[in-house]
């Protein structure tokens, strides 16, 4: 395994007992809502949910679609399956994966799915690379990320902050996820502000068609 990973998974392996408490406040005032405004727009049929995590998604999932969710936790997971078990309604397949090397075949999925994920991939442009080759031409990527304020006092603020705040929690907070999805060859489609500062976008982009 590599380094990066060895980091991210036992971050994510410590918090997962208790992850879904340590974000309950901000998933409630925040998350739920533009999570279920996310998947509004997905339509597979064949979604790929990249960090599935504890399952945050799974009760907005829409109907009869059929969803693979890969995670590098199987702590995580373990609670996402205990979870999907409920939702009788779709097809729900999870994995333990690294989203940086998927054991999926080209053009598998209609739609590609990950919400606050590429903070915490070691290599995001890797691992967008990896959605995008998985993902069939034409189709959707949809993405909830926190990243680099677009105000530059806050930004530079982020930037001297990502180093010991990755350290501590796996996570880095100021990430250009917007510039990495570019680089990965996806095409850009939309990306909304969801607070003032620019912290929270949703992204919308599609695979070009060959």
């Amino acid at each position: 395994m590599r380094e990066g990973n060895k980091h991210t998974l036992s971050r994510y392996q410590f918090v997962a007992p208790f992850y879904n408490v340590m974000e309950w406040p901000v998933e409630q005032l925040w998350y739920k809502r533009w999570r279920r405004k996310l998947w509004a727009h997905v339509n597979g049929p064949k979604v790929l949910e990249i960090g599935v995590g504890t399952g945050k998604n799974i009760p907005h999932y829409p109907k009869n679609l059929e969803i693979t969710g890969i995670d590098l936790s199987s702590g995580m997971l373990k609670k996402a399956k205990k979870l999907s078990s409920a939702y009788a309604n779709n097809h729900i397949h999870l994995r333990v994966m690294d989203a940086q090397q998927m054991e999926f075949t080209d053009n598998t999925f209609d739609d590609a799915v990950a919400t606050f994920v590429f903070c915490s991939v070691p290599d995001p442009v890797r691992g967008l690379k990896e959605a995008l080759r998985v993902t069939k031409p034409g189709g959707k990527l949809h993405l909830l990320e926190h990243m680099r304020s677009r105000n530059q006092s806050l930004g530079k603020v982020m930037d001297k902050l990502d180093k010991p705040f990755h350290y501590l929690s796996g996570v880095h907070i100021a990430r250009r996820t917007v510039v990495n999805v570019k680089m990965s060859g996806w095409e850009l489609t939309d990306v909304r502000d969801l607070n003032p500062t620019g912290i929270f976008r949703r992204i919308e982009a599609v695979k070009p068609r060959q």
